[in-house]
């Protein structure tokens, strides 16, 4: 490790201060952003959480992050209010307490919120590799809005990680641009994935054989997705173009399965805007030129999307309707996660030449509830159209809604619903539209 204190840029040399020390810019009333996902930088969050007592009217703002987050504990309503872009499970409680909020938004869109100061923002919280022996560090395994942020941000506050991988793409500063850090030697957040169950190795199945080979995959988190990896070992020539990836891919692309010949953007390079899996993956990405990321306005830029040819996007839903609604955010008026990527990655697959926007979900839930049902819940937000929507997928088999009418979509759907549930969901569609 360079020894910080010795980087040395122009005039300038740079010293290290404590959390407690980094954190007391922030003021009563400031805007914080919190770096994403698996790079949310735990001491400096610790540090603001500690300063409670002092602060008011503290706005946190983020998308999902991993980690404890103690400034939404709704006993510090006055000091702090989460407003989340993407609500993760550490913050969910908040909406119902009263301490935080859901901002709607594509994530493509996010970076335009801090650079038309449509969210000016007061202080940064970011974690980034040790530098190197020019002074570079890199922002490591979460890229998605920060680079907007950190350009717009009146004060940048660094955690540097011994632990943090080099990660190649564009998340690359100078340890000039951080007007604060502090230095730790902390094991990256982890996100370990649960073997498919039998359902789910289903679902993956019928996905795997919609894959052609040169195909170039978006998937997120999950034992879906995962189940779905599994199933790709025989094909060929893969891509990845996608918002996020997690240790599934690491075996395709040892065996060349990924390898990205024929995507047509990035072409032989694994391109995303986060990560997050276990230390094999982060250990696999550090210094590794095939892995990109690339912030999310560019990752996640429908235009960019349809460049590479049979893209294939896979997401999850939470409900969807007969006519081919997509609710993914809420459960009824209950928020549960946020828009994300899903639609800018739909649109991005449906504009390929030869790509397949898949929405993949269980037929019911583990109490026994259809996913597939007549209507949304009351209040349930459509994340997806019935006019974007084109593959859905259960374990009893594919829809294609593509190019289909209502009635052809009510047939379709009620074919693959849970068998216990299919002449309820159409009944009731029927009796309540006439069609």
């Amino acid at each position: 490790m360079v020894h910080l204190a010795k980087i040395i840029r122009g005039m300038f040399m740079y010293k290290a201060v404590s959390a407690a020390e980094a954190v007391k810019v922030i003021k009563s009333h400031d805007r914080v952003y919190i770096q994403a996902a698996a790079a949310a930088p735990q001491e400096l969050i610790n540090a603001m959480s500690a300063r409670h007592e002092e602060l008011r009217g503290v706005e946190v703002c983020h998308l999902h992050t991993e980690g404890e987050a103690p400034y939404a504990d709704p006993k510090h309503k006055d000091s702090f209010h989460v407003n989340s872009l993407f609500i993760g499970a550490n913050v969910r409680h908040t909406l119902k307490a009263g301490n935080g909020s859901y901002t709607p938004v594509f994530l493509s869109e996010v970076p335009n919120l801090f650079k038309r100061n449509i969210l000016p923002v007061d202080v940064a919280l970011i974690q980034v590799s040790p530098p190197d022996k020019h002074g570079y560090c890199s922002l490591g395994v979460s890229l998605e809005a920060i680079l907007a942020v950190i350009d717009n941000a009146k004060h940048v506050i660094a955690q540097i990680n011994e632990q943090m991988p080099r990660v190649h793409g564009e998340g690359i500063i100078h340890i000039s641009e951080l007007d604060t850090f502090v230095e730790v030697n902390l094991p990256i957040h982890q996100h370990s994935l649960a073997e498919p169950t039998p359902i789910e190795d289903k679902i993956g199945g019928f996905i795997a054989e919609l894959i052609e080979d040169r195909s170039t995959l978006q998937m997120g988190i999950g034992s879906i997705p995962n189940a779905v990896l599994h199933k790709l070992g025989n094909h060929k020539d893969l891509g990845l173009h996608t918002e996020m990836f997690s240790d599934g891919v690491i075996d395709l692309i040892l065996k060349d399965v990924i390898n990205g010949n024929y995507k047509g953007v990035n072409a032989g390079r694994a391109l995303a805007t986060f990560l997050m899996g276990s230390k094999r993956l982060y250990d696999y990405v550090d210094d590794n030129p095939f892995v990109e990321l690339r912030s999310c306005n560019y990752v996640n830029d429908v235009s960019v999307i349809r460049q590479n040819p049979k893209m294939i996007s896979i997401n999850s839903a939470i409900q969807v309707d007969l006519t081919g609604q997509v609710c993914a955010d809420s459960i009824g008026t209950r928020l549960y996660s946020g828009v994300g990527g899903q639609m800018d990655f739909i649109r991005g697959a449906s504009l390929s030449d030869g790509g397949k926007a898949i929405i993949a979900i269980p037929s019911m839930t583990e109490k026994g509830i259809s996913r597939i049902v007549p209507f949304l819940n009351k209040g349930a937000g459509v994340v997806t159209t019935r006019a974007h929507v084109q593959y859905i997928v259960t374990e009893y088999g594919v829809a294609n809604l593509y190019g289909k009418t209502i009635k052809q979509r009510v047939k379709e759907l009620v074919k693959i619903a849970h068998p216990d549930h299919r002449e309820a969901i159409e009944k009731e569609f029927f009796e309540t539209t006439g069609m």
